[in-house]
């Protein structure tokens, strides 16, 4: 199973380095896009989910490290927000997260090799 490395800037300037067991971030993160902090954390819980589960799939067990790095986003995210009132988060304003990179990256379109048919 292919794994992947994505590279992200944080609303403050920080940078981190993040894993998937799977390309499958790639359906969910495009490089060069920014995302709401909320938005950013729906989507890779949501692609490190599937890869957790393409995981037990093919093994037979869960991706820790997929879990482990799902996890770690959600609490890094936790600084970038704040709470109202109520107790309930709030996003803090002009919150975004840019994906810098996505290794590896996926073939252009079009440039895919393409198995020959055999008729």
């Amino acid at each position: 199973m292919p794994e992947m490395t994505f590279t992200v800037e944080w609303p403050d300037g920080s940078l981190q380095e993040c894993y998937s067991p799977s390309l499958v971030m790639h359906d969910h993160l495009t490089t060069g896009e920014s995302y709401s902090v909320a938005d950013f954390v729906h989507r890779v819980a949501a692609a490190l989910n599937e890869a957790s589960r393409r995981v037990r799939e093919k093994y037979g067990f869960a991706c820790t490290s997929a879990v482990a790095q799902r996890d770690d986003i959600q609490d890094r995210a936790q600084s970038f927000t704040s709470s109202a009132d109520d107790g309930q988060p709030v996003p803090a304003p002009a919150g975004l997260v840019h994906v810098l990179a996505m290794e590896p990256q996926l073939p252009a379109a079009g440039t895919q090799s393409k198995v020959p048919s055999h008729e």
